[in-house]
């Protein structure tokens, strides 16, 4: 993959995929000109990659309609197609190929943006590799079972929430979807197989047990339904059933269109010549970005200095476990075989190692940065601190090398 230059091209272009094979970046035109734009409205040039990160970032936050996200997208192309190839270096499904992976992960952006909490002055692309990992396994595990259940299995896990949600993702009215709903609840009340609960090849319903489902949607649609209709048989029912299987399966696996396709119905043009355009920004925004870079650099220097400290504590046993496992990227197992060390020793320092850097850099966050630690914040910090710890010791591996 050849590495962009600039923060023309970091902000404004994408992978171009085929399968495993890259075929190279597209130029958004849309994103290029609104970064000239906003380039041409600073007083100084601006060549900071971070200080566009932020810029794009803030404005982001307070006009999520802007193309923010679509800078911000661009930028973490690389991150997203990392660990979309790392996923598939573990998995022996040959279902998927990186480019699969690397759509159904890259649209989970706004989680990422959303997940991100700048004040903690951490790498967003740091950050960003950690949650599009975790997001790709969840995903691809779901869409495992998705795919090798049946209709009827599928309804009968799916959730009233989630299939309100695929209903109206295809695009049907209210009234549409509420006779669907209902149609899907007499399913799940009278639909109830004699088979192990567990199975993903559940079997259609039969005829009588269709008819009964039919004959409790018609009992109960004009207390139930706002626009109660004629009266459905059991073929109709069926057939909107399969419906709803259909929009879960397009709901939790779409198909995925390029900004650049065209718009169809004869337009000339492109999907991303209909997005919202960037509001004009003035140069208080320019001058409360570079101030806040100024903070967050001071913040991350006193968040590795507590790390460091930190790692200094530890016992020398603990330090040579740490730096074998982040530096050399060596197994517990390997560890213990070079160390003659007990394996589950090796697991249990490594533990203990962690977290007490987890409880120095959590108190000195909650102290230093006035933040309420929870479950969640922790569990943000804990990533942070993983990433740290990579980062760290391959460079002290890299300096040691030269």
């Amino acid at each position: 993959m050849r590495s962009r230059q600039g923060i023309t091209e970091l902000f404004t272009t994408f992978l171009q995929l085929d399968a495993d094979r890259i075929i190279g970046w597209a130029v958004d035109a849309k994103l290029r000109r609104n970064l000239l734009n906003c380039q041409g409205h600073l007083e100084h040039p601006e060549t900071s990659e971070k200080f566009w990160v932020f810029y794009w970032y803030k404005l982001w936050q307070t006009q999520p309609e802007s193309l923010a996200k679509g800078h911000l997208s661009a930028y973490l192309q690389e991150i997203c197609y990392w660990a979309a190839h790392k996923i598939m270096r573990n998995i022996s499904s040959v279902q998927y190929t990186v480019s699969d992976c690397f759509q159904m992960a890259i649209i989970r952006v706004d989680k990422v943006l959303k997940g991100f909490k700048p004040q903690m002055n951490f790498s967003l692309k740091n950050y960003a590799s950690a949650i599009f990992s975790s997001e790709l396994k969840e995903m691809l595990r779901q869409q495992q079972e998705i795919d090798i259940s049946t209709n009827w299995r599928l309804l009968r896990r799916l959730s009233q929430k989630r299939l309100v949600e695929s209903l109206q993702n295809v695009g049907l009215s209210p009234e549409i979807i509420q006779r669907y709903v209902l149609a899907w609840k007499c399913y799940q009340a009278l639909y109830a197989p004699q088979q192990p609960t567990g199975t993903r090849k559940l079997s259609k319903p039969d005829e009588a047990t269709w008819e009964a489902i039919a004959q409790c949607y018609n009992s109960q649609r004009h207390s139930q339904l706002s626009q109660p209709g004629p009266e459905c048989s059991a073929e109709t029912i069926g057939k909107w059933l399969v419906a709803c299987a259909k929009a879960a399966r397009d709901y939790f696996y779409p198909n995925f269109t390029s900004l650049n396709a065209p718009k169809g119905d004869g337009d000339s043009g492109e999907f991303q010549e209909i997005l919202p355009q960037l509001r004009q920004e003035s140069l208080l925004t320019e001058i409360i970005v570079q101030e806040e870079l100024l903070d967050r650099k001071s913040q991350q220097s006193q968040i590795s200095d507590v790390i460091i400290a930190a790692l200094n504590e530890l016992d020398e046993e603990s330090k040579k476990i740490i730096q074998m496992y982040y530096s050399q990227g060596l197994t517990q197992q390997q560890i213990a075989q070079q160390t003659q060390i007990k394996q589950y020793t090796v697991s249990r320092r490594l533990a203990k190692s962690k977290d007490s850097l987890l409880l120095k850099l959590a108190t000195w966050s909650k102290e230093s940065l006035h933040i309420s630690l929870n479950s969640h914040l922790l569990n943000y910090i804990n990533t942070i601190l993983e990433e740290w710890l990579k980062t760290y010791y391959s460079t002290s591996s890299s300096q040691i090398e030269q």
